[in-house]
């Protein structure tokens, strides 16, 4: 037999041939033009997708090849494969609600529970939302990550195309929080999705924001206790406050060794524009304890994430290193 007889041309011995095998196939959401390469043709089409017929028109161009609603990932594959079929090309993934719940957030609905789609795609396509599929753009897409075989945006901008579209501030709280709290991402990198999506002007956002931060440093310091036992540091004096004998308060730090004059602070500050002037008052806080010959170790709350064994490395050096150093000025420690 031919091979590539087409579909819809009759066999010699069987007679027409039905599309039946389509519907029976692994992939159960095609194109129109995927469809066409098939063999089916226009006629077809209208015949299977009739209101009691075995096909559906999804999106437009973008048929589901059996009755009933479909899968999550049917969905899923329908809105990538309306996005790649406008001939526009370019990248496109999943973004807001759905690549959160891709991503597995317990605070978000299952696939089939939410009613779209978020597609972030490049500012200059004329992609339109269409059905249950919802359009964002950026000028410059992030590096999509792979989520079970589907490009999803990281969860950063999916948080900032999900918070765009929420004003119930218990939820974009429980989403924030679990993003910190669940290892997903820092809190800095949320935060400065936020204020490029200029979201940081919405109170509840805010409110949320202020939420995530206090949760990242708690989660962070939490780190910071298990490094110092667990790699055999020396015990510090914990959150306290450094001032000169008589003089100035000098700045509070998260761990002090006073016979080593060595501070570690946790760095979980947010890139938030309103905030230049607490930048620039670290940075002098910073360079006066320096000259004061005091080591000043900063930590992220990423690193201490990723790489603790490192940190605990550093801060071990630094210790070791100030038998070298000019002795540094007396401070007084106080709790902070």
């Amino acid at each position: 037999m031919n091979q590539n007889l087409p579909l819809d041309t009759p066999s010699p011995r069987t007679g027409p041939r039905t599309l039946d095998h389509l519907s029976r196939n692994r992939r159960r959401v095609l194109t129109e033009r995927q469809l066409r390469e098939h063999g089916v043709t226009a006629s077809d089409l209208a015949e299977r997708c009739r209101p009691d017929g075995p096909w559906q028109l999804l999106l437009p161009q973008v048929y589901l090849l059996h009755a009933g609603p479909p899968t999550s990932e049917e969905r899923i594959e329908a809105a990538l494969l309306y996005a790649d079929g406008q001939g526009e090309g370019g990248d496109v993934m999943i973004t807001g609600l759905a690549a959160l719940a891709l991503h597995r957030f317990s605070s978000v609905p299952p696939l089939l529970g939410l009613d779209r789609i978020d597609l972030l795609v490049a500012s200059r396509r004329r992609l339109r939302g269409a059905g249950e599929v919802a359009i964002h753009r950026a000028h410059v897409l992030p590096h999509p990550q792979e989520v079970a075989g589907v490009p999803c945006a990281p969860v950063p901008r999916a948080l900032a195309d999900a918070v765009a579209e929420l004003d119930d501030p218990e939820t974009v709280r429980r989403l924030l929080t679990e993003a910190v709290r669940g290892g997903h991402c820092e809190a800095t990198a949320v935060v400065r999705e936020l204020s490029q999506a200029r979201l940081l002007s919405r109170p509840h956002v805010v409110e949320a924001v202020d939420t995530l931060l206090a949760e990242s440093r708690a989660i962070a310091e939490s780190r910071l206790y298990d490094m110092v036992r667990c790699f055999g540091l020396p015990d510090p004096v914990w959150n306290v406050d450094l001032r000169l004998p008589g003089g100035p308060h000098l700045g509070g730090v998260d761990a002090y060794w006073p016979e080593h004059a060595v501070a570690v602070e946790i760095d979980a500050r947010a890139p938030r524009q309103e905030e230049d002037a607490l930048w620039s008052e670290y940075a002098r806080k910073r360079e006066h304890l320096e000259r004061l010959g005091i080591t000043v170790v900063h930590i992220t709350p990423k690193k201490l994430r990723e790489s603790l064994e490192q940190q605990a490395a550093v801060v071990r050096t630094a210790l070791m290193a100030s038998s070298d150093r000019t002795p540094a000025a007396y401070v007084v420690v106080l709790p902070s």
